[in-house]
C-alpha cells in the first residue's frame, strides 16, 4: 500500500488544459473497430488503465493493435473474434466486463471474464439477465452475478424486448453489442435516458439503430450487422472536466479553460447543476465539441436529481461544490451510486462531513449543509477506498480548501493518469 498523498492549497489558479480522451467513447471506440472487419483508426483514445484492459481482451480474442504517434490503429479479424483459452482481465473496469460480456455472449465458446478485488464486488446481474434471455450463458458468484464471470456464448443470439429497470448506459450498451449477432431486431426500453454514445458510434459505423423518445425514457431498436470500420476521433471526457470545472467555481481565485470536450447534451448535465447553483461556467464553440470556461464563483444550494446525471459518475465532485454552498444541497435518487468502484453514497456523506458540513440521508436521498465557502473547508484525511473519483473529489477540495491527505491516490490511472500533473499546471 502507498503512502497517503499531501495535497496542498493553492493560492491561485490559472491555465487551460486538454482532459483524457472520453473514456466511453475510447472503450467503444475500440470495441466496434475490433468488431469490423479490416483497419480502423482512433485519435484520442485515453490512456487509462481501464481502456487499456478493454485493449488487452480484444487483443486476447484476435483483434490486432498498432501505436502510432497521434493515433491507434486497430485491424479486425475477417472472420470476426474468437474466444480465448486464458482469462480476459477486466482490472477495475465495470465497463469493460459489461460490454465485453454482451460481446462474448455471440461468440462462440467459452469466455472467464475476471476483475481486480474492488471489481469483483459489483454486480454483474443486471447484464447477466438479459443476456440469458438472448440464449447466452452467464454466471457469477451468488445471486448478484459477482465476478468471475462465465460465459458461453452463442453465434446467434435471440433477439429480444427488454426494459432496462435502472438507468445504465453499461446495461443498454452490453444489450445493443450482443443485438449485432441476434436473430432479428432487438429492442431496449429504458424509462430514464441515459447517453447516447453506443447508438450515436453505432450508427457511424452503418449499423441500423433506431431511437424513439418516450416521455423521460426510449425505446432503442438495433437491426443485427456488423460495424464498418472507421476513423474515430475521441473528444475529451466532460466526466473528468467536471473536477476541474468545480474547482475553478469555489476556488477564491480560478480562471480554467477545459477544451474540445463531448458536447452531447446527457454528457454535460453537470454544467447545467453547476450554472444552477450560480457558477460562471460557460460553455463555448459548441459543435461536435466544446470549451468549457470556469471562474471563482460563490454557489448557492440546489436539488440534484440523478436523472440530471445519468452516470452519476460526477456526484462526488457536485458534493464538494454543495459543500462549499450556501444552504442545504439535496441529492435525489442516488441509489446507485452504492454499486460503484466503491460505495460513492457513503463516500460522498463521508467527504463533505471531513469538510465540515452538516450531512445525512433519507433512503436513496441525501443532503449536504454547505459551509458556504471553500475558504471555510477544514483540512482533512481521507481513505479513497481505491476509487479514483473519490480520489480526485478530494484533490479538487484539499486545493481549494486547507489541503488534505489521500489514501489511494494512484487509482486515478485507471482514468486520468495526469490527473496531479495537470492539476500542478493551474497553480
Amino acid at each position: 500500500m502507498n503512502a497517503p498523498r499531501r495535497v496542498e492549497r493553492a493560492s491561485r489558479l490559472r491555465g487551460a488544459l486538454l482532459v483524457p480522451g472520453d473514456k466511453s467513447g475510447s472503450h467503444r471506440a475500440l470495441m466496434l473497430s475490433a468488431l469490423a472487419s479490416g483497419q480502423s483508426t482512433i485519435s484520442g483514445l485515453s490512456n487509462g488503465q481501464d481502456v487499456a484492459a478493454t485493449s488487452q481482451i480484444l487483443v486476447q480474442l484476435g483483434a490486432e493493435r498498432i501505436d502510432e504517434p497521434d493515433q491507434v490503429v486497430i485491424v479486425g479479424p475477417r472472420s470476426g473474434l474468437e474466444a480465448s483459452q486464458r482469462p480476459l482481465d477486466c482490472a477495475n473496469s465495470g465497463t469493460t466486463m459489461r460490454l465485453m460480456t454482451g460481446i462474448v455472449s455471440s461468440i462462440e465458446g467459452s469466455h472467464q471474464l475476471v476483475g481486480d478485488e474492488s471489481l469483483s464486488r459489483r454486480p454483474m446481474d443486471r447484464v447477466a439477465v438479459p443476456l440469458a434471455l438472448m440464449g447466452a450463458r452467464v454466471s457469477g458468484r451468488g445471486e448478484r452475478s459477482f465476478a468471475p464471470l462465465l460465459v458461453e456464448g452463442r453465434e446467434r443470439l435471440r433477439a429480444i424486448n427488454y426494459r432496462v429497470p435502472n438507468p445504465s448506459a453499461q446495461v443498454k450498451s452490453a444489450i445493443l453489442l450482443a443485438g449485432l449477432n441476434a436473430d432479428g431486431p432487438t429492442h431496449v426500453q429504458e424509462d430514464v435516458r441515459t447517453r447516447t454514445t453506443t447508438e450515436d458510434m453505432l450508427v457511424r459505423a452503418g449499423v441500423s439503430v433506431r431511437s424513439v423518445e418516450v416521455d423521460q425514457g426510449r425505446t432503442i431498436e438495433i437491426q443485427p450487422g456488423r460495424p464498418l470500420a472507421q476513423r474515430w476521433k475521441v473528444p475529451g471526457d466532460p466526466s473528468q472536466a467536471a473536477f476541474f470545472a468545480v474547482l475553478g467555481l469555489i476556488h477564491h481565485d480560478a480562471q480554467i479553460e477545459i477544451r474540445e470536450l463531448d458536447a452531447s447534451a446527457e454528457r454535460i448535465g453537470f454544467v447545467s447543476v453547476l450554472a444552477r447553483m450560480g457558477g460562471r461556467i460557460e460553455l463555448t464553440d459548441v459543435a461536435e465539441t466544446g470549451n468549457l470556461v470556469c471562474e471563482s464563483s460563490d454557489l448557492s444550494a440546489t436539488e440534484v436529481r440523478a436523472s440530471e446525471i445519468p452516470s452519476v459518475d460526477e456526484v462526488p465532485v457536485l458534493v464538494v461544490a454543495a459543500a462549499a454552498a450556501t444552504g442545504t444541497s439535496v441529492f435525489r435518487d442516488m441509489g446507485e451510486l452504492r454499486v460503484k468502484e466503491s460505495n460513492r453514497f457513503e463516500g460522498s456523506m463521508q467527504l463533505a462531513a471531513s469538510l465540515g458540513c452538516r450531512v445525512w440521508s433519507e433512503g436513496d436521498d441525501f443532503f449536504v449543509e454547505g459551509v458556504g465557502s471553500s475558504d471555510a473547508f477544514r483540512e482533512f484525511e481521507l481513505d479513497a477506498h481505491l476509487d479514483h473519483r473519490m480520489v480526485m473529489a478530494s484533490a479538487v477540495a484539499a486545493t481549494a480548501g486547507r489541503g488534505c491527505w489521500i489514501g489511494g491516490d494512484t487509482t486515478v490511472a485507471s482514468s486520468y493518469p495526469n490527473f496531479f500533473d495537470d492539476l500542478a499546471r493551474l497553480e
